[in-house]
């Protein structure tokens, strides 16, 4: 005869400390627990719900400069700092945590319209309308002594040139930069001209990036609506392709450097593949504005867009629109934006002369995380990606407060481009079969591949 016995060990379930959680035992079967996906739905709900009440984007302002911001750089050396350079040719370290000026490099003539860092993070290029280049020695601070504020006021090297400059990016890893403005130069820390330089009928060149992956290749976008790659190695230009619109600047997937996103004057971004420049892979909409200036995160996953319209948008790398959207009543026209080392700010400089910091996520805790709160944030996460696509929860985490001028562009903007589906619909209804050729957005806004 067989007997069975329900037995379990005092040890089990005996807390060994008072402060110590209590031990509870769950049977998991589905027969028994028949509310389960109903009480995991309204969980939910409650998590979205959350997400939006704690939902506070905006750290704090860093003011100090007396005119636009026209540009920005990272320190990939250093997480916390960050270089800013405005229109009265004044350019600033910022150290992030504590939100100050460090240092200042004064000594451009005229706007200061690019900045870059070298990987080692001890020189910073800056160029202008000055015609000027020149090199700065980056302080570098120790955990011991903090750096004070102080002025660097000689610069390291002063190249003077032909032809105003719009753009500078440094090489990965090298001793080479290269600056954008009558036509695209290759310069290099120990010489006071070009190694190399390139043209290939352009206008002003308005943005230029080398690329991450491969340190010979960069991308440049001028103001005749072209974008062209550029190989160092072959001494001449790759590729080139002419868009409908101007492209305001270029940011390389630091995780997938074939691939690159283009800001546009026509308010969305166009994502390439560098081997197949006939078509764009993902078309980013939702600004109203032109897009003023771009940034990958360093995880590759999501970028940060500044735009014309007085907004800062996130958007993932594959998706048609945005996930986040910031914008405060002061905050003016943004003119550069950045991610920081880390993917968890993001930094944007406006006309309105300040330095915003905002969270990558807008309801994120800041500081350390007990392991009971860390478990809590990742299971609202689990259970609102299990339910998203239910209209509620969709409707709740979509949901955001936009200004009034943005929400009545966005309005007219979808009004105009119905009004263009329904002319094109009528015009293919009224026309010989095969005569109107229908092509996607992403194909439709390349004019020419060369």
């Amino acid at each position: 005869m067989k007997v069975n016995v329900i037995s379990r060990s005092t040890d089990e379930y005996t807390k060994e400390r008072s402060q110590d959680l209590q031990r509870v035992f769950r049977n998991f079967d589905p027969s028994i627990r028949t509310q389960e996906k109903a009480v995991e739905y309204v969980r939910a709900c409650n998590a979205a719900k959350l997400e939006k009440i704690f939902a506070r984007p905006f750290v704090g302002a860093m003011d100090g400069h007396i005119d636009s911001i026209s540009c920005m750089a990272k320190n990939p050396n250093h997480l916390t700092r960050i270089f800013s350079g405005s229109m009265d040719g004044d350019i600033r370290l910022w150290d992030i945590a504590s939100r100050r000026t460090v240092c200042q490099f004064p000594g451009h003539q005229g706007a200061v319209q690019g900045l870059a860092v070298s990987t080692d993070g001890r020189v910073l290029v800056s160029c202008g309308t000055d015609s000027t280049v020149r090199l700065w020695g980056v302080p570098v601070s120790t955990l011991l002594e903090e750096d004070v504020s102080s002025d660097k006021s000689a610069p390291l090297e002063t190249y003077v040139w032909k032809n105003a400059f719009r753009a500078v990016d440094h090489q990965w890893n090298f001793d080479r930069f290269a600056t954008g403005g009558a036509g695209v130069d290759i310069w290099n820390h120990n010489r006071s001209a070009p190694e190399q330089s390139f043209e290939w009928g352009t206008d002003t060149v308005v943005s230029i990036k080398f690329n991450p992956g491969q340190p010979d290749i960069l991308a440049t976008s001028a103001s005749d609506r072209s974008i062209a790659i550029y190989d160092l190695r072959m001494g001449k230009p790759a590729a080139k392709f002419i868009m409908r619109t101007r492209t305001n600047s270029i940011s390389w997937n630091p995780m997938e450097p074939i691939n690159f996103t283009a800001a546009n004057e026509d308010s969305n971004c166009y994502s390439f593949d560098s081997r197949k420049l006939n078509e764009a892979k993902c078309v980013h909409k939702d600004h109203v504005s032109a897009v003023m200036d771009i940034d990958y995160s360093p995880t590759g996953r999501e970028f940060v867009t500044g735009s014309y319209d007085r907004t800062v948008r996130i958007f993932q790398y594959n998706g048609g629109h945005s996930r986040e959207i910031y914008h405060t009543k002061r905050m003016q026209r943004v003119f550069c934006v950045k991610f920081s080392c880390d993917a968890s700010y993001v930094i944007s400089g406006s006309d309105d002369t300040n330095l915003r910091l905002w969270k990558a996520k807008a309801s994120e805790q800041l500081g350390v995380l007990l392991p009971r709160e860390q478990k809590k944030h990742e299971y609202n996460e689990a259970v609102k990606n299990r339910y998203k696509h239910l209209p509620e929860v969709k409707r709740i985490v979509r949901h955001r407060h936009l200004p009034k001028p943005v929400y009545k562009a966005a309005a007219t903007l979808r009004e105009m481009t119905e009004s263009r589906r329904k002319k094109h619909e009528k015009r293919k209804a009224h026309s010989a079969p095969g005569s109107v050729i229908e092509e996607p957005l992403r194909k439709r806004k390349i004019i020419k591949v060369e």
